[in-house]
């Protein structure tokens, strides 16, 4: 496998962010409305990653995007915020999400930042079980983030860096 820094609007990147796209409809029954722009994931604000196979296809992204306590959305200082962590089925349990992570994690670190942040939902207990065993934490409902922090089916996690 191989990982490689790309822009969010990359080729390969929307192929992969429209196949998320269609998990999460299948799961909730909409996409993620989370408005992204590739400009928040560049450097050194941000990171967008994506690995490809030994056959060069794209099958696995993940990044990261700086956000602050500006916001009137919950985030605070310091945050950065993981996006877009997706495994094409066929590549699933390899380990390249939490290598993925890992990565997001120590690009963050260099960036000064201080904490990384996360939502999932309750239908996606696989992206859970990884974010707990990689050490991140449920905030509580008062603490939540993002659009979804109102949802009933929306988990924040948190991970000091």
């Amino acid at each position: 496998m191989r990982i490689v820094p790309l822009r969010f609007d990359h080729p390969d990147a929307r192929k992969l962010n429209d196949l998320v796209q269609a998990e999460y409809t299948e799961r909730y029954g909409s996409g993620d409305i989370t408005p992204l722009d590739p400009a928040m994931f560049d450097p050194p604000g941000g990171l967008y990653l994506l690995a490809y196979d030994e056959r060069g296809r794209p099958v696995a992204t993940g990044g990261w995007r700086a956000q602050g306590a500006e916001s009137d959305e919950g985030y605070l200082d310091g945050d950065a915020e993981v996006k877009r962590m997706f495994v094409v089925p066929q590549a699933r349990g390899l380990g390249l999400a939490r290598l993925i992570l890992g990565r997001l994690e120590d690009s963050a670190r260099e960036a000064g930042r201080v904490r990384m942040v996360l939502e999932t939902g309750t239908v996606q207990p696989e992206a859970i079980g990884l974010y707990r065993s990689s050490g991140y934490r449920m905030l509580p409902q008062d603490e939540r983030f993002g659009v979804y922090r109102h949802s009933q089916r929306s988990r924040c996690f948190f991970k000091e860096l």
